[in-house]
């Protein structure tokens, strides 16, 4: 198997270009390899495209970078049958890989070139595929305040979201739209706090919107909060911080949680929705999962927290 490293300079606190060609270099000619340096946003999508167009030999992508380098990545791969793909978690957030327990078994390379490959499931709005998560409203918000300071200083990098949770609680407390989930309207009053649609578990860097979620199930996680005080909202954040709200009685009356193979949402002109984090803004749309999308290179010291929930469908032996 070829393994193709796709970095993305520009993400995290430096590129990790020296640090992943120094990991690679005492696997010597046992490892067919090779590095790709991204040189734009949508590079790494045109860039796997075309080499699979090119050639059909077994090849690995590995996503360098954050949640939005793992996007373009998977985008690319995503439809090749001979393509999987692979994640060395380098930039600020990295929420995918916390469903696998975080980053750490992720960043160990000769690990990662080593790693078992599971079918996962993906999310999809027309063309566009998304890995973790969808999500709207006061996150909406969030994710575009995050994106205008993630690399300054103090209120950046790490402290990113939190910056952002600061600017919603200014402005984006209720927000117009309805969503539909497997044909259930689930807010006829056609408000929201905010609503995550994920196949991961994490968004926002520390946020576990959604403890249940398993990324093979064929299942989207869909977790609706209704608006609340300012009040309200700093009382249970922690909770929902810690992935304790679902099944905890103080949010029962302000949660609608589904599991849906879809869900559409009908919003005002010129709502936004974040997808991997890329801002989208479209007022109806439809996220429907797609079962077995591709294949995830899950290094062997990587622990699920969905634990013995999460049954592995490997890649080898799903074929046989």
């Amino acid at each position: 198997m070829k393994h193709v490293f796709v970095i993305n300079p520009a993400s995290g606190k430096e590129n990790s270009f020296e640090t992943i060609k120094t990991a690679l270099e005492p696997l010597g000619g046992d490892l067919d390899y090779e590095l790709y340096v991204t040189q734009a946003p949508g590079d790494a999508t045109a860039y796997i495209r075309s080499y699979c167009n090119q050639y059909t030999s077994p090849v690995r992508f590995y996503a360098c970078g954050g949640d939005g380098t793992l996007n373009e990545v998977v985008n690319g791969a995503v439809g090749f049958s001979h393509a999987s793909v692979g994640c060395y978690p380098c930039g600020s957030g990295n929420d995918f890989v916390k469903y696998y327990g975080g980053k750490d078994a992720f960043l160990d390379v000769a690990a990662l070139v080593d790693a078992d490959e599971e079918w996962i499931d993906l999310m999809r709005v027309e063309d566009r595929y998304a890995i973790n998560a969808t999500h709207f409203g006061f996150d909406s918000c969030v994710a575009k305040t995050m994106m205008n300071v993630r690399r300054k200083k103090l209120i950046g990098g790490k402290n990113a979201y939190t910056t952002g949770v600061v600017v919603g609680l200014i402005k984006a407390m209720k927000n117009d739209c309805k969503v539909i989930a497997d044909g259930e309207l689930l807010n006829p009053e056609g408000k929201i706090l905010l609503c995550t649609i994920t196949n991961g578990q994490y968004v926002g860097g520390s946020f576990r919107c959604a403890p249940r979620s398993l990324d093979n199930d064929g299942l989207l996680e869909v977790c609706l909060v209704r608006p609340v005080s300012h009040i309200t909202f700093l009382k249970l954040i922690g909770e929902y911080t810690k992935g304790t709200h679902l099944g905890n009685p103080k949010f029962d009356k302000l949660i609608e949680y589904r599991r849906a193979t879809s869900v559409t949402i009908e919003a005002p002109e010129g709502f936004v929705y974040s997808f991997d984090g890329e801002l989208i803004t479209k007022a109806h749309f439809t996220v429907e999962v797609v079962r077995d999308a591709i294949r995830f290179a899950v290094p062997k010291l990587a622990k699920p927290l969905a634990g013995e929930l999460h049954v592995p469908r490997i890649a080898e032996l799903q074929k046989a």
